[in-house]
Formats: structure tokens, sequence, C-alpha cells
């Protein structure tokens, strides 16, 4: 059996990431703020789910790691999916920086720590959640969209030094975009291509197995990619602002 650590496991994709692992035979450690749901998961299998309440944001996810391995035994699969989106018209600092302590900040924090630690064990597999958004500004949450390119940059700069170190340390960017989760806020019938969570967890937990640089999901939103990356900035900005 494979032991696997979820951050952000409480809801929406990190839950459905996690019953997926469960299916296929791993032991989890899980995380989140919300204790109440985590033990929703462990209720699935009590023998195979070990749960951790803990809030991302406070930047001690250093210890919070070192006990889901010591508590694992051994960890192969570390995955962060524990982010927020904030809408600030008004571009208030004190927005922007939740979202950055648990996106930018938190995300480095797991990072950093869990390419150590497979640096150390000799390999493994850091996985992340973020976003189409990554690729492109956004005026109404601005802080959410640069925080995913962060994301984004981090990762291919761990790739690179993965290679360089010769070590088998695989690093997946998962880039979804619209999902049916509460993050939508109530808004799906106002979106296009919102993916149904089973299918859009079971496409990352695809990904994960052949161990992808960088996935879409849907798949479909590669379009959106190729669209960002041909269309000149004056377009772009009618569409996103």
């Amino acid at each position: 059996m494979k032991n696997a650590i979820i951050i952000g496991a409480s809801s929406g994709i990190g839950k459905g990431i996690s019953l997926e692992l469960l299916k296929n035979r791993y032991k989890i450690a899980i995380s989140a703020r919300r204790e109440e749901r985590l033990n929703e998961i462990k209720k699935n299998n009590p023998d195979n789910v070990l749960v951790y309440p803990f809030d991302s944001s406070t930047e001690k996810n250093d210890k919070l790691i070192s006990s889901m391995i010591n508590d694992l035994g051994d960890v192969d699969l570390i995955i962060y999916c524990s982010g927020i989106g904030i809408i600030n018209k008004e571009l208030e600092y004190l927005k922007d920086k939740k979202v950055n302590n648990l996106n930018v900040m938190g995300f480095n924090q797991v990072a950093t720590y869990s390419f150590n630690y497979f640096q150390k064990r000799g390999g493994g597999h850091f996985v992340n959640i973020s976003s189409v958004a990554s690729e492109i500004g956004n005026g109404l949450a601005t802080s959410y969209n640069a925080s995913k390119a962060f994301q984004a940059n981090y990762l291919q700069g761990l790739r690179f030094k993965a290679f360089k170190l010769k070590l088998p340390i695989f690093l997946t960017d998962v880039r979804p975009g619209f999902v049916d989760t509460d993050i939508l806020m109530g808004n799906k019938d106002k979106l296009f291509w919102v993916a149904p969570l089973d299918k859009a967890c079971y496409q990352i937990m695809s990904g994960i197995k052949s161990k992808k640089k960088i996935l879409y999901v849907t798949k479909r939103w590669k379009i959106i990619s190729l669209l960002i990356k041909l269309l000149p900035e004056n377009i772009l900005r009618l569409f996103f602002r």
C-alpha cells in the first residue's frame, strides 16, 4: 500500500482526490481547517485515513508534514490543494494578503519541504492544484491569478532542479478550468465548460498516475490556454478584467 498526503482535503477537489486515492488503495493523511469534514472522509475508510485539523496559512506546514510522514512511515506523494480566491475590486491590501498567505506562502513552504524530503528519500511526486488562471491576469481578483502564476513558475523551477540533481522527483501542475465546487459561489449557470467534480478528480488521478508535468482539467481548457498565448493583450483585456 502506498502513502499520500493531501493538504486542503475538506471539500471540492481536495476531498474528491482523497476519495480517488482511497479507491486506488492508498493510505492517506489529510489536513484542512474543518475537522468535521475531514472526519466525513475518514468514515469511508477509517483504517486508511489520518486526520489533521490545520490552517495552512499559518506557515507551520513543515511541522504538519513532518508529523504526517512520521505517522504514515513513508510518503511518495504529496498534494497541495489548499487555496483561496477573493474578488477585490477596491484593491484592499488585507484581502490580497489573505490570498497570498495561503496561495503563495503556504504553498511555498509545502513545496520546499516536500522537495527536500523527496531529495533525501531519493524520489517522490509533488502535485499542486493550481488553475488555468495562472496564465493570465485578472482585474477583479488580481492576487488570485498572480498567486497561481507564482505556483506555476515555482514548480517549473523545481522540475529544472530535479533534472539537474538527476533524481526521480516528479512535479505536476494541475490547471483546472471551472469545476463544480463551492469556489464557483453559485455562478455555475453563468459559466461555460463547468466539469462535474467526479470527472475532474478522475482525470486528475489519471494525470497523477502518468506523472504529467502540466495537466489541464478538463482537457478542452488547453484551447483557452492556447488562445491566451496567441491573442494580444488589448484583446484579452476585454474578457479578463
